[in-house]
């Protein structure tokens, strides 16, 4: 369910240097850690392990897809979204 080639961890070191705040890659962190842990990047996965509020953890999420980041792959209701990491070609930076 994610965009991830290879056998090595799934975060890409250009995250750093982009600018974004550190919520923002606390978050891209998080979801990274969830697919090398074999786990889909689902709102539920996320929602308990973020360690802020759900309105900031849907604003960061909104965030990386505007970034093309995240590319949401199933949305049929707010708490039962899916996305999946994007190459760094993808990225809007």
């Amino acid at each position: 369910m994610h965009d991830h080639h290879g056998d090595g961890p799934s975060m890409n070191q250009l995250i750093f240097n982009i600018g974004l705040s550190v919520e923002i890659i606390s978050l891209y962190l998080l979801c990274c850690g969830l697919v090398d842990a074999g786990r889909n990047i689902t709102y539920q996965n996320l929602v308990e392990i973020w360690n802020d509020t759900p309105e900031s953890l849907a604003e960061g999420l909104q965030f990386l897809e505007r970034k093309k980041i995240l590319r949401r792959i199933f949305s049929d209701q707010p708490d039962r979204r899916a996305y999946q990491l994007t190459g760094i070609e993808h990225w809007k930076i």
